[in-house]
């Protein structure tokens, strides 16, 4: 069943991308998921977002660590190309991509997965933290294809203020 995230937020979804019902499309613990308009080998690019409250003191590596071991555990070859912070101090944000190797719909894929963590205060309750999740998985081949629409969709993403609590 799709999720909710714990804040509002707002984004652009970057032209050529289409949104889609994360239950419909296998991305039950997503909120959103956006589809590529022209698929790579049978694969569609999409682009994922999920979230929670963390009141735990982890950080954002710690949690990035933590989606490398569950995409590990559904038995996908991942590894760790690049991993860098981004943001500020007041809104810290981590960026990390994966190659990762699997087997989807019974065929093997190779795929790339930038990963992007923000972490932003709940404006209703400014001691809640919460972590937001923006994902690119795509095929190896399209990646640099569809990163740049990515990336101007990750700078449009900003908590939504005028949402009823």
């Amino acid at each position: 069943m799709a999720t909710t995230l714990p804040v509002p937020i707002e984004f652009e979804l970057p032209d050529g991308w289409r949104a889609a019902p994360p239950d419909e499309v296998g991305a039950p613990g997503a909120a959103f998921v956006a589809l590529y308009r022209q698929p790579d080998a049978g694969f569609t690019a999409n682009i994922t977002i999920d979230g929670e409250y963390r009141p735990d003191s982890a950080v954002l590596p710690e949690m990035a660590d933590g989606s490398v071991e569950r995409l590990r555990e559904t038995g996908a070859s991942v590894v760790l190309t690049d991993r860098r912070e981004m943001g500020s101090a007041d809104a810290p944000g981590l960026l990390q991509k994966l190659a990762v190797s699997t087997t989807v719909g019974g065929t093997h894929r190779d795929l790339v997965q930038t990963q992007v963590y923000l972490s932003l205060l709940d404006i209703a309750d400014p001691h809640n933290r919460v972590v937001v999740r923006l994902v690119l998985t795509s095929t190896a081949a399209q990646h640099s294809v569809v990163l740049g629409a990515f990336e101007d969709f990750v700078r449009s993403v900003r908590p939504r203020t005028d949402a009823a609590s």
